[in-house]
């Protein structure tokens, strides 16, 4: 169960817990708390391993019974739970891990969660390849009008008159803002496209052979595709704006498979609107699910449901990874995947 009231084992000796290694046998099982619905094989996996409560159906945090607050020792969490911070900490005085489905983590605040010497976790490399491959067919599509095509097509247009001619992918500089794990496959595959690369981040990197910009209004100038891979969070937001949009051109592309909140929304839409770009591909809002009806209305839009990672395969190892790290954490007491902000808790590294 929990752990004894008043201090957390992990945070001065991360040793193994008899009353944490319950995940088999006749032991009792850890008390988890499930943010928000997961796929089902996700949901069997923390069933069969935990005691899974699920908070959508206990009504929200404010109204975990008190028993139900003292038992938590584990939280499940994805976007669509909303923030987990400290409003929910505070009522969960024996937590020690916070398990993110999902390479971002910006839904959780990591930062206040480290303060209590609560680890989190995310699910970084599982889904790297997809997002990359995702990310190309939605470039593709964006430039070559693919979606509108088959619209054509399916309203008989094609009989009356062709489809009109589209710009091209070949020849234009690839700036890439975000050159993490998924930055870099997104590279690797337009490489063999033959096209131009550069990227921008927090810091060179010496090992990669592309062009570096200190900022995204440089490598915006620099190229006329510009697509957004850095974390969500406050460091971020809006860190694609109005300057950086008019830099990148009357040519220029934007693909967004980030998070909505870098870019700012009503800047883009403008931008598309005035042709101070030519196009964007979005696979990210601010206000997921809900798109502007601006952004639906345009035709040089190509508009994804946040899809980035979303095959079948993929969610799965996304869910097993969540599932993992939960397990490591209460059998060994080292989690398989912490965040940057949990690595100098004890147990963590």
């Amino acid at each position: 169960m929990g752990a004894t009231p008043g201090r957390k084992p992990h945070a001065t000796q991360p040793v193994v817990d008899p009353r944490r290694r319950a995940i088999v046998g006749r032991m009792i099982r850890p008390d988890i708390l499930v943010a928000a619905p997961m796929p089902l094989a996700v949901m069997a996996a923390l069933d069969a391993r935990f005691t899974a409560h699920r908070l959508w159906e206990l009504g929200g945090a404010d109204a975990l019974p008190p028993t139900t607050r003292d038992a938590i020792v584990g939280i499940a969490a994805n976007t669509l739970a909303g923030q987990i911070d400290s409003r929910l900490f505070d009522r969960l005085p024996h937590l020690q891990i916070v398990a993110n489905f999902g390479v971002g983590y910006d839904n959780v605040d990591a930062r206040a969660a480290a303060e209590r010497g609560v680890i989190v976790t995310n699910t970084p490399g599982v889904l790297d390849a997809e997002v990359a491959d995702l990310t190309v067919g939605l470039l593709l599509a964006t430039i070559r009008r693919i979606p509108q095509a088959d619209r054509y097509v399916r309203e008989g247009r094609w009989a009356t008159q062709p489809f009109p001619l589209s710009a091209t992918l070949q020849g234009r500089q690839i700036g890439i803002l975000g050159l993490g794990a998924i930055g870099k496959a997104i590279a690797r595959r337009l490489a063999a496209f033959d096209l131009a690369i550069a990227y921008c981040g927090r810091h060179r990197q010496p090992d990669v052979p592309y062009a570096y910009f200190p900022d995204a209004r440089s490598l915006a100038q620099a190229c006329d595709v510009l697509i957004v891979i850095v974390p969500g969070g406050d460091a971020t937001t809006h860190l694609v704006d109005r300057p950086v949009l008019t830099a990148l051109g009357p040519q220029g592309v934007l693909i967004n498979v980030s998070r909505g909140s870098v870019v700012d929304e009503e800047a883009l839409i403008a931008a598309l609107q005035d042709g101070t770009i030519a196009a964007a591909g979005l696979d990210v809002y601010v206000n997921e699910p809900h798109v502007p009806a601006a952004l639906i209305a345009m035709a040089n839009v190509v508009l994804l449901p946040h899809v980035g990672s979303g095959s079948v395969a993929t969610r799965a190892a996304m869910g097993q990874l969540v599932v993992d790290n939960l397990i490591a954490w209460f059998t060994q007491g080292k989690p398989l995947t912490p965040v940057a902000e949990s690595r100098h808790l004890p147990g963590a590294v």
